[in-house]
Formats: structure tokens, C-alpha cells, sequence
């Protein structure tokens, strides 16, 4: 069955305890990667994790990592993901856990680099393009939707003429990492407040800043 046509369970803005909600942390697996601007969706699944008092384990129905956990007392469930397929393949695991926790794709939820929006901000919004990112063109073509929701955590543009793939591939600057808790942390806030309270919501607390 295409997960686009499973039955949307969640209104916005009206948190039903038995919602449950795919949270796609995109990344690369592997030490030499770990931490890596392209990495940042695994930083923030890390913390959600942790936020959720879950343990990241590997799935027994597809190729990730996967943590269980709610979202507060009794509140919606969160199904946290981190493919081990490596960027261009994450959609494969995504589809095969929505489709087995039935999770519409007006639940899934995606965390990754951004490259147009300025280190120092994330951004909150649904659907649209891809903007060159490998891991969101895979999700798009195995959900066969790209209305899915997406936490864009900025890193900028590479300086100079440097290649953006090798940009995405690199380390944080020794300035950026002062900042990167605190940014992976309003990322994940960014996601809650999606799930509990709606995209719009979410674009209206966290877009001043």
C-alpha cells in the first residue's frame, strides 16, 4: 500500500495520544561522518531520543536505526529514525516503518542541512522541492509524496568556490560548534512543536530567529 493512502490521523493543533509520528533524523552512518554538517538530522534524532527517554536500536524492518518513545505524558508517539543506507538511499527505510506503524505522510517529519537558509536559524515548512538534497529527493520518491514536513537546520553556503558536496561532507567550524548544541536544540523543539501544535505554529514561534 502507498503510504500516501493511509488515513490522516492527525489535525493540527488537536494531539490525539495514539498518533503516531515518523521523525526521519537524515544522515550518514559511520564515525568518519558523525560530525559532519550533513549529519545534523542524526544530532537532532539523538536528542529527541534522549528528550523521550529512548535508545536508539537497530530495526528488525528496515535498514536504521529506530527509537520508540511519547511525546510527554500520554502524548503522541514518536518513531525516530536514522537510516543506515547513507544519504541518496534513506527513502527505503522510511517507507517500509511508515508502512508498518501506518504513519501518514502528513506525519512524517524530516530533519536535515539546509543549504539556503543561513547558519544560526531552522526552519519549519511543508512539501516543496528538494533544493539538491539527496536524502529528501529518496524520501519524495519512495513516499511517492513530498508533503511530508521538513526541520531545516541551516549551515549556509560553502565560502569561497568550494563544492558544496564536499561543504555538506565537513566538519562544523571550531565558531559554529560553540553554537551547535543550542541549535540542535531548537531544532528539536522545532519538531515537537510541529507535532503538537502544527507547521504554522511552529513557522510562527521560530521564524524571528
Amino acid at each position: 500500500m502507498p503510504v500516501g493512502t493511509f488515513p490522516d490521523a492527525h489535525i493540527w493543533g488537536k494531539s490525539v495520544s495514539d498518533d503516531a509520528w515518523l521523525v526521519v533524523g537524515l544522515g550518514n552512518p559511520g564515525k568518519e561522518y558523525a560530525g559532519n554538517r550533513h549529519n545534523v538530522g542524526f544530532m537532532v534524532a539523538d536528542l529527541l531520543a534522549s528528550r523521550v527517554g529512548a535508545k536508539f536500536g537497530r530495526s528488525k524492518r528496515a535498514h536504521a536505526e529506530m527509537a520508540e518513545g511519547r511525546l510527554g505524558f500520554g502524548g503522541p508517539k514518536l518513531v525516530l529514525v536514522k537510516p543506515l543506507t547513507y544519504m541518496n538511499l534513506s527513502g527505503a527505510p522510511v517507507v517500509s516503518l511508515a508502512q508498518f506503524f501506518k504513519v501518514p505522510v502528513s506525519n512524517v517529519i524530516a530533519v536535515h542541512d539546509e543549504l539556503d537558509v543561513p547558519f544560526g536559524q531552522v526552519r519549519a515548512k511543508r512539501g516543496g522541492g528538494e533544493g539538491g538534497h539527496n536524502g529528501l529527493r529518496s524520501m519524495s520518491k519512495s513516499l511517492s509524496s513530498k508533503e511530508y514536513a521538513r526541520v531545516r537546520f541551516g549551515i549556509g553556503r560553502p565560502p569561497g568556490r568550494q563544492d558544496p558536496a564536499d561543504y555538506v561532507l565537513s566538519d562544523f567550524s571550531g565558531v559554529e560548534r560553540k553554537e551547535l548544541d543550542f541549535l540542535v536544540d531548537r531544532a528539536a523543539d522545532v519538531v515537537e512543536a510541529i507535532v503538537l501544535e502544527g507547521v504554522e505554529w511552529a513557522q510562527n514561534k521560530y521564524h524571528g530567529g
